[in-house]
């Protein structure tokens, strides 16, 4: 297993970007590397890295409207808005030496935040549309309150994972049937009858596990950060009420056209339908002006570029992964090792899929994978359906958090790291891989072998 092309390859992704080579390069090498070492030569490597290109062309150009949109939203003044409001409701209390309400106002925006993560995967199906939105404006806030980014990060991926890999509503739903159940059935397997709440609710509380240590013990200290103003156009921004109205129509109308589409199970991209409508409704309203359109899009998709540039490259990567043909004997190797020993398969399976998913980004990606191998072995080994549910939805989800190439990863840090205070890797990946990968690890086998 330690000389598998994938195994090396993730390895060697992870170190780079630990050392702080940029992402988007760690991916690149480790790609290059996986490729070679599986014998595949430069010239197919390369090949099959670019025919992976094309798959992340349609996330990045979502994500760069995403991020244009978030633009215009701001240009209406409507986050500077909420900013203010917050911040004199925290002079006020300053004046009055009130600690309470701070503790409550700094205690409610991360709990805020937890639960619109978690509707942003289900009820409002938009994944990390509402981060653009949400968390920029915050940053003054959370600065004055002297909040761990890294508690924030925490919550945003505890809501974004947990929620698709537990309730089958929403983003859950295809995870949950369109995913998970039916490629178990197609490898023969019937889990019809099994309740997702029950095969993946000791997995959940091992997120939640996660979470709660996250928020109340390791990042629960103040942290300092610099003021530095988001946008300094902000500071001059007059409030104007018609924009404020049109803002939040806009915001409603993109939520519930992405939300119909998903629900709905549209061929077309939520997200992409969504923003795009939302950009022309401000256009056509007038709040943003045509000879400002160019300038307000331009510095939105430049905001939400990086996060789309590396969902490209992991998209090349993960097709490197899949054409070295390593995957399968990965996975069978790593279970033959513990032939008839269900306790050390069942850890061997959720490793794999940890390794698997910190390379590919993707829990969704990484089911259509591990499923036609893993299922055989389950029914071999004795496992029942519903912990054959829970180990293999566990593998699957493993490494989504506290991956590098993950957008639950790296959606936080593009809100979070609008003013250059949170780093990508240190604050975001190592802080959400320790808090939810290694009590979800734990869940899951406990699962695995309780059910």
């Amino acid at each position: 297993m330690l000389v598998n092309a994938v195994v090396i390859a993730v390895l060697v992704m992870l170190l780079l970007a630990v050392l702080r080579v940029h992402v988007v390069i760690s991916l690149f090498i480790g790609a290059l590397v996986g490729g070679l070492i599986a014998g595949l030569g430069l010239n197919a490597t390369m090949v099959a890295f670019q025919d992976g290109l094309a798959g992340g062309a349609k996330i990045a150009l979502s994500y760069a409207l995403l991020g244009a949109f978030a633009m215009a939203v701001a240009h209406s003044g409507l986050p500077a808005l909420l900013a203010d409001w917050i911040i004199r409701r925290l002079d006020r209390e300053q004046e009055s030496t009130s600690n309470k309400t701070l503790r409550w106002t700094k205690w409610g925006i991360l709990t805020g935040t937890v639960v619109m993560a978690i509707l942003s995967q289900n009820l409002i199906p938009i994944h990390i549309a509402f981060i653009p939105l949400l968390v920029p404006p915050l940053l003054i806030v959370m600065t004055r309150l002297k909040v761990d980014r890294r508690a924030v990060a925490c919550a945003m991926t505890f809501g974004l994972v947990t929620t698709y890999m537990f309730l089958p509503i929403g983003f859950g739903r295809i995870f949950i049937y369109d995913l998970l159940y039916k490629f178990i059935e197609e490898a023969g397997l019937d889990v019809s009858g099994v309740n997702p709440l029950i095969a993946m609710a000791i997995p959940a509380v091992g997120m939640l596990s996660g979470l709660l240590i996250a928020l109340f013990v390791t990042y629960r200290a103040p942290r300092e950060y610099t003021y530095r103003a988001v946008d300094d156009r902000h500071e001059q921004q007059r409030i104007d009420t018609r924009k404020i109205i049109v803002a939040v129509i806009a915001i409603i109308v993109c939520v519930a056209l992405q939300t119909w589409l998903a629900l709905n199970g549209s061929d077309a991209d939520p997200m992409l339908v969504g923003t795009l409508i939302g950009l022309l409704f401000f256009i056509a309203t007038g709040v943003v002006k045509w000879n400002e359109a160019d300038t307000v899009f331009t510095d939105g998709m430049k905001m939400m570029s990086l996060i789309g540039l590396i969902m490209i490259t992991a998209n090349g990567f993960a097709s490197v992964m899949k054409a070295t043909g390593a995957i399968e004997p990965l996975v069978a190797q790593s279970a033959a090792l513990f032939n008839g020993n269900r306790a050390g398969a069942a850890l061997v399976m959720l490793l794999v899929g940890l390794i698997i998913t910190m390379g590919i980004g993707s829990s969704f990606s990484t089911l259509p994978i591990i499923t036609a191998i893993y299922v055989p072995l389950c029914i071999a080994l004795g496992f029942s359906p519903t912990a054959t549910v829970a180990l293999i939805g566990t593998a699957g989800a493993l490494g989504d958090a506290g991956s590098p190439a993950s957008d639950s990863t790296l959606g936080p840090t593009s809100g979070l790291n609008i003013d250059g205070q949170h780093d990508h890797m240190k604050d975001t990946v190592i802080p959400t891989f320790l808090h939810f990968n290694v009590p979800l690890l734990l869940a899951g086998w406990l699962a695995a072998l309780v059910l």
